[in-house]
């Protein structure tokens, strides 16, 4: 009887932590664990500023009013869930040696200057930025954690039980580790919405193919992230984000290329 008790105890304890989130997938977190989660990730990479050295934006005003505008203009888009929820908060990582970005859970965005220097405009930044916003909207990092670490692990670490395996996770999203890969799903789905999110702009909505077609033009270079090595083929999604941005009427939009040197300059 007692062992009866016990594991419908801890069923019902898994079906309150663990449930389908609005677009089908298991998500062990709530939307509040979310942010709490994506707020304890922030403070791990400002308590390592020899792996994540962040601009100061006291010291870099001007870096952070541009990408701060960009940001803005993304999430003035009416297909995002949580712009009002999440907090958006958005960091630049001084790491020119590294062509990258991330979301952590909650809305939680991080650019490295790398990235940043490698694109020629601001649409293309924008593209980039959409995709990692969807990525946070759809709730992509926590339903993939869902899956890989399962209920236990994760419940220790919303509990502050243990946090090595917060480091671990983090460094994993940070570094695009092959460990941590959001599904191919989440990429088109990542990339459909980031045209979405564009199209209510006025960008390019086309600047979210901008970063692969860059890529493909200059061929396999040393600067290459690893992190393609675990996403759909850049080839596919560019023809994939076309056909979305097809679908939705083919609509034309500024690059701003002189404003984007302009935001480049002002990088140390």
């Amino acid at each position: 009887m007692i062992r009866k008790l016990r594991i419908l105890l801890l069923f019902a304890t898994v079906s309150v932590f663990t449930a389908c989130d609005e677009d089908g997938g298991i998500n062990f977190f709530t939307l509040d664990q979310d942010i709490a989660f994506g707020k304890q990730m922030d403070s791990v990479i400002l308590a390592n500023p020899s792996e994540y050295s962040i601009l100061s934006e006291a010291q870099y005003q001007a870096s952070y009013e541009h990408i701060i505008r960009i940001r803005n203009a993304v999430l003035a888009s009416d297909d995002l869930k949580y712009k009002d929820r999440f907090p958006w908060q958005v960091r630049i990582i001084h790491n020119d040696e590294v062509l990258n970005a991330f979301a952590a859970p909650g809305g939680y965005l991080y650019f490295y200057t790398g990235l940043i220097k490698y694109l020629d405009n601001e649409a293309q930044l924008a593209g980039v930025m959409a995709h990692e916003i969807a990525h946070a909207d759809k709730r992509h990092s926590t339903e993939t954690m869902t899956k890989m670490y399962g209920f236990s692990t994760l419940l220790q670490i919303v509990l502050g039980q243990n946090p090595s395996a917060l480091e671990q996770i983090l460094s994993e999203l940070a570094l695009g580790a092959t460990n941590l890969k959001f599904s191919r799903n989440h990429e088109y789905e990542a990339d459909e919405f980031a045209v979405r999110y564009l199209y209510d702009t006025t960008y390019d909505p086309k600047g979210v193919a901008g970063f692969f077609e860059k890529l493909m033009d200059e061929g396999q270079r040393p600067k290459i992230p690893e992190f393609l090595s675990t996403h759909p083929d850049p080839g596919n999604r560019v023809e994939a984000i076309n056909n979305v941005w097809i679908s939705l009427g083919s609509k034309q939009g500024e690059a701003y290329s002189d404003r984007y040197m302009q935001f480049k300059n002002t990088l140390p």
